[in-house]
């Protein structure tokens, strides 16, 4: 099912939504997390077709509220997080996934932001990036937010990944997190100027 979703939504980016990816290379073959800023329901999808490897992707707890569509997603490799609290479960299932090799996709605003700007991270994305010992891929997203807006009916999307940001070898402190909160959100700003300019080219 994953592969079949991918290979559609490749079709429809391209047709439909004149579609670019930047920075494939970047991506490890080992466990990593993907970090991107997060507009759009339809920024799951585009990050997880963009990939060269099935990804798993942590999602809001009330997003498998609806029995059918809570099975589909878990078979598209989500899992439930409760945002604003500590989850034990959803850290849990996150560490044994990158340990195993796994890419992680998360948005570390934990929102979609409803004016395109990034917010502020919550303490997830560094915790498990340190304790798990992976890169976090940081990642630029534009274009997905203005589909039937005036003038956008069909934009043209853009994903950019950036080169790898290491966890050194720092405990999981606060200081640790906050210096790696920091330094990722700050690459995903560059590579937003660069993805919207991008996106502009004809």
């Amino acid at each position: 099912m994953y592969e079949l979703l991918r290979m559609f939504f490749a079709v429809l980016f391209s047709i439909a939504f004149r579609w670019r990816t930047f920075g494939i290379e970047n991506i490890p073959a080992g466990g990593a997390i993907i970090a991107a800023n997060h507009i759009s329901l339809w920024d799951p999808p585009v990050v997880g077709t963009a990939l060269p490897r099935r990804a798993h992707f942590m999602a809001k707890e009330e997003l498998f509220a609806n029995p059918v569509f809570g099975w589909l997603i878990s078979k598209l490799g989500a899992f439930p997080v409760k945002r604003g609290a500590a989850d034990r479960t959803a850290i849990k299932t996150a560490l044994t996934l990158l340990k195993k090799g796994s890419i992680l996709v998360i948005f570390p605003e934990g929102t979609r932001s409803k004016d395109g700007k990034l917010g502020t991270p919550e303490a997830g994305l560094a915790l498990l990036a340190l304790k798990a010992g992976v890169p976090v891929i940081p990642a630029a997203i534009t274009g997905t937010n203005k589909i039937f807006r005036a003038g956008h009916v069909l934009p043209k999307f853009c994903i950019r990944f950036g080169k790898p940001i290491l966890p050194g070898c720092d405990n999981a402190g606060k200081e640790s997190m906050e210096k790696m909160s920091t330094q990722v959100m700050t690459e995903i700003s560059y590579l937003l100027e660069e993805a919207d300019s991008i996106t502009k080219q004809v």
